[in-house]
């Protein structure tokens, strides 16, 4: 392990004690300089041809949305789950099933406010009047993010003005204590400079070494985590390793928790820079052919779903269109059919009902009325991982 000094310690004031917090040096790491060679050059070049797998499976099917649906929400959820959100993906699947209901706990609100701060920050990347990848887009990005009843008194949208710590009951006996107030502005301009900046390291490294100085200066009261993982996923867009989030890294966090915090401790207390890009690219490894995998699966699935169905003998016109959506769409109602498809209830019923004897939709209610049906197989391909307690 190489060690190095990755900032220093200044005393301040937090609940009433004094503390030692820490404030990073700017990046990249240096005394000594980071070495991208040996294992770590090859975990690079593994976690750089994943991405490369991921890109061209996402090319080669010919309904991509259906994958960034479905991705973008596992990683919405998985993000979520890591700080201690208890909804899972089937949880966020039934509330958007039902159309125009509020969500149903503070739990959903907080993943449906994840989804509704990435798809803000990735149209702002792509337009080019938009805000470009900074503190700026990050603050905006955030205010969404904390959105609702928890988040109102986090100050939502503006980097902290008072203390804060990580773990432990108390500041005196916190596992990590961020920067101060009063250095956020110079440590967030280097931080923000360091994204723009050309020093020669690949964009993988980059997006890792910047995850980490992210969670170390911690800018907000809360929801520092999910944005700091949402920040990789802008990066990888940002620059060019993949054109749409198809990339759940969250899952590899999730199922290795203690050690992803374990990696970002050492960074701060012994520079063990190459021991977190180690853990980093073997999740970006892991998970995008996981993806692929995933991705090539639920095509088939759907390929041989679709033949099925279209060989039914009571199969119509609207058991097919239905079918078409489902990807989408995993979790329906009759309602949903009326509006989606612009039909009659009876006529959405009878589809439904034609789609259920095909052994396509599972009603999941047992209920007489207000039924909900899904697309079991592909649910439970997809919420992989999603589920409270699935972790190492």
């Amino acid at each position: 392990m190489t060690k190095r000094e990755t900032g220093r310690y200044e005393s301040t004031s937090a609940g009433g004690e004094q503390v030692q917090a820490f404030i990073p040096h700017p990046l990249p790491p240096v005394a000594p300089p980071l070495q991208v060679e040996g294992d770590l050059a090859e975990r690079l070049q593994a976690a750089e041809q994943a991405l490369i797998r991921l890109e061209l499976a996402g090319e080669m099917v010919p309904s991509l949305d259906w994958f960034i649906y479905a991705f973008v929400r596992k990683e919405a959820v998985l993000s979520s789950q890591i700080e201690g959100t208890q909804a899972t993906l089937l949880d966020l699947l039934n509330f958007e099933a039902m159309s125009d209901a509020p969500p149903p706990n503070a739990d959903v609100e907080e993943v449906c406010n994840y989804l509704d701060a990435l798809t803000f920050a990735r149209s702002q990347l792509a337009d080019p009047s938009g805000l470009p990848l900074s503190m700026r887009l990050l603050n905006e990005t955030h205010r969404l993010l904390l959105r609702g009843s928890r988040g109102k008194t986090k100050e939502p949208g503006s980097v902290r003005r008072s203390q804060n710590w990580i773990g432990g009951s108390r500041p005196g006996n916190a596992v990590y204590i961020p920067p101060p107030p009063n250095a956020l502005p110079e440590v967030l301009s280097a931080f923000e400079h360091y994204i723009h900046a050309d020093n020669g390291l690949p964009p993988l490294i980059r997006a890792g070494l910047l995850h980490v100085q992210f969670e170390t200066i911690h800018p907000y009261l809360d929801g520092n985590g999910r944005i700091g993982r949402l920040l990789v996923t802008l990066l990888l867009e940002h620059d060019g390793l993949l054109t749409r989030p198809l990339l759940y890294l969250s899952l590899f966090f999730k199922r290795h928790r203690q050690e992803y915090y374990r990696r970002l401790n050492a960074v701060r207390s012994d520079g063990d820079w190459e021991g977190w890009l180690d853990f980093f690219l073997d999740g970006i490894a892991t998970i995008a052919d996981e993806a692929v995998a995933t991705s090539r699966e639920l095509f088939n699935m759907v390929t041989a779903d679709r033949q099925r169905l279209i060989h039914y003998e009571s199969v119509n016109l609207l058991a097919v269109q239905i079918f078409e959506r489902l990807p989408g769409h995993p979790i329906i109602t009759a309602p949903w059919v009326v509006d989606a498809l612009s039909t009659s209830h009876p006529t959405a019923a009878r589809a439904i009902e034609v789609l259920e004897a095909a052994g396509v939709l599972v009603e999941t209610t047992g209920k007489k009325r207000d039924r909900v049906y899904a697309y079991q197989a592909y649910l439970d391909r997809l919420r992989a991982g999603t589920e409270l307690g699935e972790e190492s």
